[in-house]
């Protein structure tokens, strides 16, 4: 289980220092992601995915779950309706359908929302600072905030997100 790290960084080369700092710590590239304004450089970061930057992930877990709803529903009322020799595979079936569509239209828009946990970091962002989000074990989480805070005095911290997603 992993939780992510967030600090707001002043600028490129503060990032890329930090970066070059977390590399050191042996924190693995794909788990060091960084965002910033639209058309800041980013030269020599790894920016953050789509996955970390919409809520892509939480509108497919909501369409999953009403889309299977709501095609349960039917297929029960497509049940009784038709009187069909087989109800149960239809109220299975139309669940399945119901949960393939769900996911599949909420993530459209999902991915096209921008995300709600990283909202507060906008201001930091328009106003020219990087956003670090680095995702470690529960077990160094402790570690690795006083490595930043002891060789980057110009970040801030702010905060930790318990949950971080297992694929992103």
């Amino acid at each position: 289980m992993r939780k992510r790290i967030y600090w707001m960084l002043p600028d490129l080369d503060s990032a890329r220092r930090c970066m070059n700092d977390l590399l050191l710590a042996r924190v693995a590239a794909p788990q060091i992601h960084f965002m910033a304004r639209e058309g800041a450089e980013m030269g020599g970061l790894q920016a953050a995915s789509l996955l970390q930057t919409s809520d892509l992930v939480e509108s497919a877990e909501t369409g999953l779950l009403v889309g299977a709803g709501l095609g349960a529903a039917a297929g029960v009322l497509a049940a009784y309706s038709l009187e069909s020799a087989v109800p149960a595979g239809l109220v299975v079936a139309l669940a399945a359908l119901g949960a393939v569509l769900g996911t599949w239209f909420c993530s459209m828009i999902g991915s096209s929302t921008p995300s709600r946990r990283l909202r507060r970091f906008e201001p930091g962002m328009e106003a020219g600072q990087y956003l670090l989000m680095v995702d470690v074990p529960r077990g160094r989480v402790a570690e690795i905030e006083a490595l930043l805070a002891a060789t980057h005095p110009e970040a801030s911290f702010q905060g930790h997100e318990p949950n971080v997603p297992v694929f992103p």
